[in-house]
Order: C-alpha cells, then structure tokens, then sequence
C-alpha cells in the first residue's frame, strides 16, 4: 500500500528534507520546525523529549498485543517499539508519500508480521477499517501543524471506538498553540474526562493520555512491570520519564480528591 515514486506527480503533499551533523539526522518541513530526530550510531533510541513521554503508556499497557501509530515522520516510535516489544504488533498510517520514501534514510524496518507501515489517512482509516489497537499514539503533522482532520471531535470519538477495552490514546499537541485547550478538551470529552495532560520535558509539547473502560489511576502502576520487558539501554532511558508520568497523575489525582 506504499506509494511508489511515480505516484508522487499526482499527490499534493509537502516533501519533507532531511538534515545531518555527523551524530543525528533530522526530519524537517521547514527549519523551525523539528518533526524528527535519530541519533546515527543508536538509530532506534528515542532522542527527542516528548516521545519518551509517549511511552507513559507502558504504565498502562505494558504488554500491549496491537500498537497503533498515525504519522510515520522519521519513526522514532515505530523503531523503538519494533525492538523494544518484541510481542507487539505494529501498524503504522502515514499519508505523506514523500515521507514514506525517506524510511530507510532512518533505518525503520521492512514491514514484516510486525510491522506495516500503511500509505493511508489515519482518520479515514480508522472509520473504514475498525481497527482494535491496545494502544494508539497520535503524532500526526505535517507543514501547516496538526491536520484538522486529526484533532476533531469526530476523530477522537472514532479513537475511543478503535482501542480495545482498556485501551490506551497517546496524542502529542503543540503545549503553545492557541487551540491546545480546545484540542485536550474534545479529547476529554471523546474519554468522558478519563485523561492525563502530561508536558514534555522541554514544555513545548503536552502529551495527553486518555484510556478506554479503565480509571486511569496509579493503584495498578508498577513501574517495574512497565519497564520489564526492554532492554537495559531503553530502561535506563525510559525510567525517569515514566517515573515522572506516574509521579504526575498520582499528584492530579490526589489533588483533585482533596
């Protein structure tokens, strides 16, 4: 479902570049914007903030059986998942032709059982196909920001429908655009107000969490079960961000009960 390079004359979608400095290569639109960043020598490591952050869902999920990803970009996600979840089943939806053909500049694997990387539109697809993901991370932008088609009231609500019970939504937002409240807003409204707003590290990304069916609540957090599974490297990495998401929504909710 790829499209090839003779596709491209008849698709109207912005061609991305590609930048290196010798330790990462980078995935842009414009130069003010980064979309992605893989560091050369360790290409499956997640080297930008806010996508450690996107893997709080393991405090959830910690096994989940079907990952579901909209927006390929340099696939950090994607990567680290294929090789960190060696159980998980990968299904990727990008719609940007141009950025599909630059997967192996960033070493994303051939599809196999695992892993698909599918040329679609993601809201579309998840009317047309009903999918059943464990977990979905929304990471979808292009050069204009986050396409109003994945940040509607409508797209949220086709979310909920395709997570499995006890599903995780992972959506990455720009923390410093003016429609961030109205954005977190619909997707607590979508997930009757089951979320978490998590700000990235570097504050210019809020990731929201939101689960299907279950409290998201840290009575069933282990953080030792949620890391168990990766490798030492990605523990190590993973374990003060996830430590933090869980410090977080234990302060929210104990602040909201008080």
């Amino acid at each position: 479902m790829t499209a090839g390079p003779g596709d491209f004359q008849s698709l109207h979608y912005e061609q991305p570049f590609v930048r290196e400095d010798g330790a990462s290569k980078s995935l842009h639109f414009t130069l003010g914007e980064l979309q992605s960043r893989m560091l050369t020598h360790q290409p499956w490591r997640l080297d930008v903030d806010y996508t450690r952050t996107m893997m709080g869902f393991l405090l959830f999920q910690p096994a989940p059986t079907h990952i579901g990803m909209i927006g390929l970009g340099g696939g950090s996600l994607a990567k680290f998942c294929y090789r960190q979840l060696p159980a998980s089943r990968i299904t990727v939806l990008e719609n940007n032709p141009y950025v599909i053909a630059l997967r192996r500049d960033f070493q994303i694997p051939d599809d196999d059982e695992r892993l698909q990387v599918i040329a679609a539109d993601g809201a579309q697809y998840l009317q047309r196909e009903k999918p059943a993901f464990d977990v979905l991370l929304v990471d979808g932008f292009d050069h204009t920001g986050q396409p109003a088609a994945l940040c509607s009231q409508r797209f949220y609500d086709d979310c909920l429908v395709a997570l499995t019970d006890s599903g995780v939504l992972v959506v990455n937002l720009h923390a410093d655009h003016p429609d961030y409240p109205l954005l977190a807003a619909r997707i607590s409204r979508s997930f009757s107000g089951n979320v978490l707003e998590i700000m990235a590290a570097e504050k210019s990304n809020g990731i929201v969490f939101a689960r299907k069916g279950q409290a998201l609540a840290t009575r069933a957090i282990s953080l030792q079960r949620s890391l168990q599974s990766l490798q030492p490297q990605a523990q190590r990495d993973l374990k003060p961000e996830l430590a933090r998401v869980s410090w977080e929504m234990s302060h929210r909710i104990n602040h909201d009960t008080a």
